[in-house]
């Protein structure tokens, strides 16, 4: 299987003739609303019929040129970059399948991918079109941003997969490296895509796990994955090379995370995620009950999840929980108050949090407390009224990333059809009149701003390894313009280039994601908020008698740090208070 490239090529010289007027009258038309836009693409259609895509417009607009900046163009056509309006451009890959060490009941085990993922959601498709290669994911992806005018300058790695810990140290390090290699090559306008692809990914002709049988994912897989391809093996000596280029290079990884267990979270662990470059971790917590834990046969207790998030935590990295409602043994009441202690227990507290009600698909262990009656899968309105619930009481100082799983209908046995979930629990919230005030929530987007006007807020709030300081940037409305979080710890940690050291462990800037250096105005990106964030959390730390602040940086953003008077250690980067 050959992998697919996102679409056909375009080339615009061939279409230069109807293409060119387009471009040009697109480019002095000023804001176009949908019709407007309509109206003049039909005006120029296609010589064999139909008309341009925006992304084929974009492409011709880059190889004609104009009176206008690409921006400016992109605005014109109204291709508002939603998806990076959070700051940075989120790129997902997904590990190949692999056995994994679970045995949860709830979790799909579509043996054509990852665990707990499905053939029909966007992200894996993708990642199936591809093989599975972490080079041709990555570049492609990219790709597809550029043609439709996102930017791809600094780029959120976001590598998904079952549990990325449960993989061969040698895969960790390959897949690592060649999502960087693409990343560097891609800024540098080089396409390795023909050398990439040579470890076998033919994993669509496995046939589907029926939940109710004794076949595991697992044994499906072990004779077809455990075994790494001879392209699948890279030295640290090799990923160094490749992070050091990204340095430097034109499309920036400026965050990395990973998924994994509570029960793989050993101190070592942590040290080799940071060695490759993570700067947070995607943590399957589900329940903060110790007998829905064992009921849905986890596989770990809430007690591994609190060293797992203390580890972690002392380590620098920014936290994603994963929590579970509608669990075999859960009711609504029951979720609600589990949810409640994610933020009452300082164990807890994450930084961002994705919540995910029990979807039943046939793949599932669950199947058979289903058909017995045992399980049964909350209806709509109580669903929704626990969601709304969830929402408003998640703090400011969280990001809730997600309320439901991205499963096609078809593939539902059991469980809400509805999408757009997070929507309509907003909704609800409104109606009670209550607001969710997490971090998504009140994202600046593209929206303007008076910087003038922004004023500086500080939620103070106690972790297992100390003290966090959530420091954030808002505007009169309390949009969210850019936040830092500051971790003052009370004892040493493990990591030994970390002992004394206040901690930087997230810095990010909100609005329209804009390449280094570059201004535009009345955006938040560039414009100091990072910086003044900065010596707010410097200032803080010296208050509390800290003698160095450190940062877990990622690898794109060394250089600004350096800018910053940080210097590089082995794993982080320092400076002297």
């Amino acid at each position: 299987m050959e992998p697919r490239r996102p679409r056909s090529h375009f080339d615009p010289e061939q279409h230069r003739p109807v293409l060119a007027p387009l471009v040009a009258e697109l480019a002095s038309a000023g804001a176009l609303d949908a019709r407007a836009l309509d109206r003049l693409t039909k005006r120029h259609p296609k010589p064999e019929g139909g008309l341009f895509s925006k992304s084929e417009i974009i492409a011709g607009f880059r190889a004609f040129g104009g009176e206008v900046s690409e921006r400016e163009f992109l605005d014109r056509l109204r291709l508002r970059p939603v998806r990076t309006l959070s700051g940075v451009t989120p790129v997902t890959v997904l590990t190949k399948p692999f056995p994994c060490p679970g045995t949860c009941i709830f979790c799909p085990s579509d043996v054509r991918m990852p665990k707990s993922y499905l053939a029909d959601e966007p992200g894996a498709q993708r990642a199936e079109d591809n093989r599975f290669d972490p080079y041709l994911q990555t570049w492609n992806r990219l790709d597809a941003y550029r043609s439709m005018g996102h930017p791809v300058e600094k780029v959120e790695l976001i590598v998904l997969g079952g549990t990325w810990s449960a993989h061969p140290e040698p895969y960790q390090i390959w897949f690592t490296k060649r999502c960087f290699d693409a990343l560097n090559d891609f800024g540098a306008g080089v396409d390795g895509r023909a050398d990439a692809g040579a470890a076998p990914g033919r994993y669509g002709a496995l046939r589907a796990i029926d939940g109710r049988e004794d076949r595991r994912y697992n044994d499906v897989l072990r004779s077809v994955s455990e075994r790494l391809h001879a392209s699948e093996h890279s030295s640290w000596a090799d990923l160094e090379i490749s992070q050091r280029r990204n340095e430097e290079a034109v499309s920036r990884c400026v965050g990395l995370s990973f998924e994994t267990r509570p029960d793989r979270v050993t101190e070592k662990e942590v040290l080799r995620l940071r060695r490759l470059g993570a700067t947070k971790v995607q943590l399957g917590v589900q329940s903060l009950s110790d007998d829905v834990l064992t009921a849905n046969r986890r596989g770990h207790d809430v007690a591994a999840s609190r060293r797992a998030l203390a580890r972690l935590r002392a380590a620098g990295f920014k936290l994603h929980v994963h929590w579970m409602a509608n669990l075999l043994g859960a009711t609504p009441a029951s979720d609600a108050a589990d949810f409640a202690r994610i933020f009452e227990d300082p164990d807890f507290r994450p930084d961002e949090l994705k919540v995910y009600p029990c979807l039943l698909v046939e793949s599932a262990q669950l199947m058979g407390a289903y058909e017995q009656g045992a399980w049964r899968a909350y209806d709509d309105p109580v669903l929704l009224d626990l969601l709304a619930g969830c929402m408003a009481a998640t703090p400011r100082y969280c990001r809730l990333t997600r309320v439901v799983r991205d499963f096609s209908a078809h593939d539902i046995v059991a469980g809400t059809h509805v999408a757009n979930l997070r929507e309509l629990a907003e909704r609800e919230l409104v109606r009670r009149g209550e607001r969710c005030v997490d971090l998504r929530g009140r994202e600046i987007r593209g929206a303007g701003f008076d910087p003038a006007a922004l004023r500086l807020e500080a939620t103070v709030y106690a972790t297992s390894v100390g003290e966090e300081h959530f420091l954030e940037f808002v505007t009169p409305e309390d949009r969210l313009a850019g936040f830092l979080r500051l971790s003052l710890p009370r004892r040493a940690s493990f990591v030994a280039e970390l002992c004394r050291a206040a901690l930087l462990r997230e810095v990010h800037v909100y609005g329209a994601s804009l390449a280094p250096g570059e201004r535009e105005p009345e955006r938040a990106q560039h414009m100091g908020i990072g910086r003044a964030l900065v010596a707010e959390a410097t200032a803080r730390s010296q208050r509390a008698g800290y003698g160095r602040l450190s940062v877990i940086s990622a690898v794109g953003t060394r250089g600004y740090y350096r800018a910053l008077g940080f210097e590089d250690g082995d794993l982080y980067q320092h400076r002297t208070l």
